[in-house]
C-alpha cells in the first residue's frame, strides 16, 4: 500500500510538472526555427509542417490552406480592381459551402481577404463533411460572395461584407458577426489562425498565421499565407515586423455559430489592434 502511495504521489507530481510546462510553453511566443520556413513560398505542406505547432479547428484551417493552394500551384495571379471590367474576383475558383455556391468568380485572379475567408469556408467544409447539415436560407444568402445577379457584393454588406471591409475584417466577421471565433494575443497565436495586418503605410491584409521568425541577424518578422502580389496570388511570405503598426488575430472555435448567427447583427468598427512585441 506504502508503495502504491508513493507511485502514485510521484505521478501526480510527474503530472503537475507536465502540465506545468504545456501551460508555459502556451504562454510563450511560437518562434519558428530555420527548418520551419524552408518550404518554397507556393507548397502543399502546411498541415504537415504546422500542424506540431496547432490544436483544434485550426488543423481543418492548415488542411485548407493546402487545398486551396492546390487549385493554383503558382499563386494563380493577384489582381485588385473594384472598377474594373470584369470586377476584380476574391477567389479565383468556384467556391460552394455544403455543396451551394458562394461565388462564380469574374476572373482567375484572388486578393488577400478572398483568399483567407476561402480557406475559412473550406475548413468548415472539412469540419462538417459527411455529416448532413443545411443553413437557412438567409445565413446561406449572408454567406455569398456575390449578389444573385452575378454583381459585386459590397463591403460591410453581410458575412463577406463585413470580412472583407477595410480594418480587421476577420475580427468583424468571427467574433462580432458570427460568434464563431475568439481573440488570440499576438503572444499567444499558433498556425492556423486568422489575422489582420495594418501597416505603417495605412494600409492593411488579410492572412492566415504561420508563425514568427527570428533570423540570424536578430531582425523579427511573422510568416503568413495569404494572396499577395509578392506570391501572385495564393503563397507563404515572410515579412519584416517593422513594416507592421499593429495587429488583430481571432481563432475559429465554434463553427456551430455558423448555424444560428444573427444575419443583421451590427458591428463595433472601433477596434484597436495589438502591438507586436516579440520576444525570445
Amino acid at each position: 500500500m506504502r508503495k502504491y502511495l508513493t507511485l502514485l504521489l510521484f505521478g501526480s507530481l510527474i503530472a503537475g510538472m507536465n502540465l506545468f510546462n504545456v501551460s508555459k510553453a502556451q504562454n510563450d511566443w511560437l518562434i519558428l526555427k530555420t527548418e520551419d520556413i524552408s518550404l518554397e513560398f507556393h507548397n502543399l505542406e502546411h498541415y504537415n509542417h504546422y500542424s506540431k505547432y496547432a490544436r483544434g479547428y485550426n488543423l481543418e484551417v492548415l488542411k485548407a490552406i493546402d487545398s486551396v493552394q492546390a487549385k493554383a500551384m503558382n499563386g494563380g495571379g493577384y489582381f485588385i480592381g473594384i472598377d474594373s471590367i470584369p470586377t476584380e474576383s476574391p477567389v479565383g475558383f468556384n467556391l460552394k459551402l455544403f455543396g451551394n455556391t458562394l461565388i462564380t468568380p469574374p476572373r482567375s485572379t484572388s486578393y488577400c481577404s478572398g483568399s483567407t475567408y476561402t480557406v475559412f469556408i473550406t475548413a468548415l467544409n472539412m469540419i462538417y463533411q459527411n455529416k448532413h447539415v443545411k443553413l437557412s436560407d438567409d445565413r446561406l444568402e449572408a454567406m455569398r460572395m456575390q449578389e444573385p445577379n452575378g454583381g459585386r457584393r459590397e463591403d460591410w454588406v453581410k458575412y463577406w461584407g463585413i470580412w472583407n471591409a477595410d480594418g480587421f475584417g476577420s475580427q468583424y466577421a468571427m467574433v462580432q458577426y458570427s460568434q464563431m471565433g475568439i481573440e488570440i494575443k499576438p503572444e499567444k497565436a499558433m498556425p492556423g489562425d486568422f489575422m489582420n495586418i495594418a501597416w505603417k503605410s495605412g494600409i492593411g491584409h488579410s492572412v492566415i498565421f504561420l508563425g514568427w521568425y527570428i533570423d540570424k541577424n536578430g531582425n523579427k518578422n511573422v510568416v503568413y499565407w495569404a494572396s499577395q502580389k509578392g506570391t501572385n496570388g495564393y503563397g507563404d511570405q515572410i515579412v519584416s515586423l517593422d513594416k507592421i503598426k499593429s495587429v488583430k488575430i481571432v481563432r475559429l472555435t465554434k463553427p456551430g455559430k455558423l448555424f444560428d448567427f444573427k444575419v443583421n447583427k451590427k458591428i463595433n468598427r472601433n477596434v484597436p489592434g495589438d502591438d507586436v512585441k516579440l520576444h525570445q
